[in-house]
């Protein structure tokens, strides 16, 4: 996807959900317009008059269920690419079990290890290193 000059830049927040030396992954359906048929972190878009943090925690909620206990000040790093810039957090510390709750979105959710990542096809090229980051 690209934007003209003229497009705001989308702002949009992941959490890189490590457990078990596994990250959590979710499925992007086929028929969404940004990013198909890929896996991606869990997260979304920032919404109007949200923080980053209070955006995270929303769409964490909404989209598998979950409660962040705590969140990092600082996030695990911003990606900005043509048409948005994602921030993201490193998320160790969550209440509930994670489910696909946006079925919309998304047609499966999936705990993977490093090494399984390597058979999936990702939504950004740079979330090799991400993972390589955070998983042992």
């Amino acid at each position: 996807m690209t934007r003209s000059d003229a497009s705001p830049l989308k702002t949009c927040v992941g959490a890189l959900l490590v457990s078990q030396q596994r990250i959590l992954l979710t499925h992007r359906r086929a028929d969404r317009e940004w990013y198909p048929n890929v896996w991606d972190i869990p997260g979304g878009h920032v919404d109007t008059g949200e923080t980053e943090a209070e955006a995270l925690v929303r769409e964490l909620r909404e989209e598998i269920g979950i409660e962040i206990t705590t969140l990092p000040n600082v996030p695990f790093c911003v990606i900005d690419d043509d048409g948005f810039r994602m921030i993201v957090w490193n998320v160790t510390s969550w209440t509930g079990t994670p489910v696909n709750k946006a079925t919309g979105e998304h047609d499966d959710l999936r705990w993977v290890t490093f090494n399984e990542l390597q058979s999936l096809h990702l939504a950004h090229p740079s979330y090799q290193d991400l993972f390589r980051a955070v998983l042992p």
